[in-house]
This record gives C-alpha cells, sequence and structure tokens, in this order.
C-alpha cells in the first residue's frame, strides 16, 4: 500500500522511535506537507526529516495531536484484516485474563487502536470512538465486532468531551441490535445493575477492579463510607465481605438507585443507605456534626483534566483527603484514589502525608493500587497509566 505522505521535522521522530504512537502538529513539517492537503481520518506514511518511513497513521489536521501511529509497518494494509488481528488479539488477551465476559476489551493505544475504547458487559458492546481517524473506520469495526462476538447490542456512546476536539457528533447511536434500560453484570463475585446508555463513561469502571476487591478482603465488620460512590463498585462488595454499614454518597440520582437495586441483587440493602449530595459538602457536615467511620473510600472523578487545570485540581483533591482523614475513627482505613492523569502518583502521596501531618494523625500506607490488567499501560505511553489508589491506616498520633 502507498500512502500520502506526512514528514516530520528534523529531530522530532525520536518520541515515535522510542514507542510513542503521536505526532502533534507542531512536529509537522508543514512546508513539505502541509496538513491543509488532507482531510480528518485520512491514512497516511509518516516519515521522518531525512525521508525514512516509521509507519502508517491517521490523521486530523485541526487537532493538536494530529497523527495516531497505526502500524510501524510502512506499507501496512488498514482494513477487515488489520482491525480484525487487532481486535481478535485484543479479545484473546481478556479471555485469558478473565472467566466470564465482563470487562475492557479494548484500551485504546495499548491494543494497538487508538482513538477505540470497547467496554464488554456480556453480551452488549459499549463503544467510544474518540478521533474522526478511529470514526472512518466505525462501519467496519462493527461489522468484525458482529462477527467475532456474536453481541445482542452495541452503543456507539459518543458522548465523550475528547470528540468535540476531533469535530464529531455527541449523538449516541444504537448501532446494533437492542438495547435493555438496565444490564446485570457480575464483578469481584457480586452482582450489579448498570445503565450503559445513560451511564457515565462507557456505563461501568472496570478499572477500580483489583481495588475494589482488596478493599472488600479488609471490609469485615468495618463502618463504611464510599464517596463518589457511581453505583456501588466500592461499597456493595464490601458490605458482601461482612462490612456492618455501607454509606454511598454520589451527586447522581440514577447511580445511586441502580447502587440501591444492585443492593438488593446481593442481599446487603439492609447494610446500605443511599445519600445523594455533593460529597464536598457533605463532608464538611460530617465533620462539623463529629460523625466518624472506620473506613473512607475516596474515589473522585478525573478532578484534573487539563494540564492547565492542575492547580485548582490538587487543591480539590486536597481538600477532599483532609476532610476524609476527619472522618475516620482512630486505627481507621483510608482508600485515596484519582484517575486524573496529570496527578501523578507522587502528587497524591504527598497530598496524603501533608494532610495527615495537618490535622497530626499517624498515615501510614498499606498498599498502592492501579487500572485492572484490562486496562493495560504502554510503557512508551505514559497517558495510558492513569488510575493510581492508595490503601492508609490512619490513626490518632503517636
Amino acid at each position: 500500500m502507498s500512502y500520502p505522505q506526512l514528514f516530520l521535522q528534523k529531530h522530532e521522530d525520536k518520541r515515535l522511535r522510542q514507542g510513542h504512537l503521536w505526532v502533534f502538529s507542531n512536529e509537522v513539517d508543514t512546508g513539505r506537507s502541509p496538513l491543509s492537503q488532507f482531510a480528518p481520518g485520512d491514512l497516511v506514511s509518516v516519515h521522518d526529516h531525512a525521508g525514512k518511513a516509521l509507519g502508517v497513521a491517521y490523521v486530523n489536521p485541526n487537532a493538536l495531536i494530529c497523527a495516531r501511529l497505526l502500524s510501524r509497518k510502512p506499507a501496512a494494509a488498514i482494513g477487515e484484516k488489520f482491525f480484525t488481528a487487532r481486535l481478535s488479539a485484543a479479545l484473546e488477551l481478556r479471555q485469558r485474563l478473565f472467566e466470564q465476559p465482563y470487562y475492557r476489551l479494548v484500551f485504546a493505544e495499548s491494543d494497538g487502536l487508538p482513538g477505540l475504547v470497547i467496554d464488554r458487559f456480556g453480551q452488549v458492546l459499549s463503544v467510544q470512538i474518540t478521533t474522526a481517524g478511529m470514526e472512518k473506520h466505525k462501519d467496519l469495526l462493527i461489522d468484525i465486532l458482529l462477527k467475532l462476538l456474536n453481541p445482542t447490542a452495541i452503543l456507539l456512546k459518543n458522548d465523550t468531551s475528547q470528540r468535540q476536539l476531533e469535530n464529531l457528533s455527541l449523538e449516541p447511536v444504537l448501532a446494533y441490535g437492542d438495547l435493555a434500560d438496565t444490564l446485570e453484570i457480575i464483578e469481584n463475585n457480586c452482582r450489579f445493575h448498570i445503565n450503559v446508555a445513560d451511564g457515565q463513561k462507557t456505563g461501568w469502571f472496570y478499572d477500580h477492579r483489583l481495588g475494589r476487591a482488596q478493599f472488600a478482603q479488609w471490609a469485615q465488620g468495618l463502618k463504611v463510607l464510599d464517596l463518589f460512590s457511581y453505583a456501588g463498585g466500592w461499597g456493595i462488595p464490601a458490605a458482601v465481605a461482612g462490612a456492618v454499614e455501607v454509606t454511598c454518597v454520589d451527586s447522581s440520582e440514577s447511580a445511586l438507585a441502580l447502587a440501591g437495586q444492585s443492593a438488593v441483587l446481593n442481599g446487603v440493602q439492609d447494610k446500605m443507605q443511599f445519600i445523594k449530595a455533593d460529597v464536598f459538602e457533605f463532608l464538611k457536615q460530617q465533620v462539623e456534626q463529629n460523625q466518624r467511620y472506620d473506613a473512607v473510600v475516596l474515589d473522585p472523578p478525573a478532578l484534573i483534566k487539563r494540564k492547565k487545570d492542575f492547580k485548582a485540581g490538587y487543591e480539590a483533591y486536597r481538600r477532599l483527603n483532609h476532610l476524609a482523614l476527619q472522618v475516620l475513627n482512630n486505627q481507621g482505613l483510608l482508600v485515596s484514589a484519582s484517575c486524573s492523569h496529570h496527578l501523578s502518583r507522587d502528587n497524591l502521596h504527598e497530598i496524603l502525608r501533608s494532610s495527615a501531618r495537618h490535622i497530626d494523625r499517624h498515615l501510614v500506607i498499606l498498599a498502592t493500587g492501579g487500572q485492572g490488567p484490562d486496562h493495560p499501560i504502554h510503557p512508551a505511553l505514559p497517558e495510558s497509566e492513569y488510575l493510581k489508589t492508595y490503601f492508609c491506616a490512619v490513626s490518632s498520633r503517636f
């Protein structure tokens, strides 16, 4: 195959040679290959300044990340055979990792499919396409998924802000089959009701699977506060494992309703209560009322979505952890997580250290965690490693 050529400026090939997959618009030699000659989603052959081919990518001349590498084979044919091989490899890996069909099937660049995320909920697939390049191949992708998995429904969620950056529609599309209002999935031997169409992101957060299992092992006999609880992914396994009381707090009434249904599914409804509230305000009230818990799970949404938001987001994480520590009983357990790529593991570590010292608590880290194996980390793309979790024991000052 031969493709139009995209040339890089001198020395701008270094990151690609180290394994990264992105080309930024300011790295392109626009004299030799004007970006205006390409349409969003076009396939190109990427070349270094000396003319050596580096691989095949798709482009979007209107985006900051203007090209994403699909293959390092300069003449790779990007079609049915290519996508079938990549999707089959992703499926084979997940089937090796998980006994049941509930997992992230495709994790973008880490599975060699930049701009594509697929979550599998049994026979239902929830798909997020975030780039014009992958959007151009969506019909082919759907056909291959039908052949590989024979799903009952494929939903194109289309609701991520990343699509706006690529000038793509935000309207969801049921690309195949019929989709029930709620589905039942299994995670960590618990059953959950989820809403794929109206739920956040793809409808469920598989990434914390290992962290939730670890917390459940330590929850027996504890009074638990699950903050930003969403549909009960942390709280319900804790209740099933023997927590005496679990309070789920979230601002979404629909998410709490799902958590309530899942509590019934697992027979733990008598142990659980669900509170619709802003978590910051709820924590402040709990501090003022001298309320205490044996364990607090702090799993907020991404509070730093862009690098320029770091300062405000860091302060929000600091406030949350500072307040959470104040509602913990002596010898309490704090689970503190962040899914913001721009907040590093070291940043969260420092927030925990400084927050504990500020209120004169003794905090030690029992374990650390991150995203599950269905969210594999690409060693050359730090952006693919976004989730970090600390499990901390907290006591009065020594």
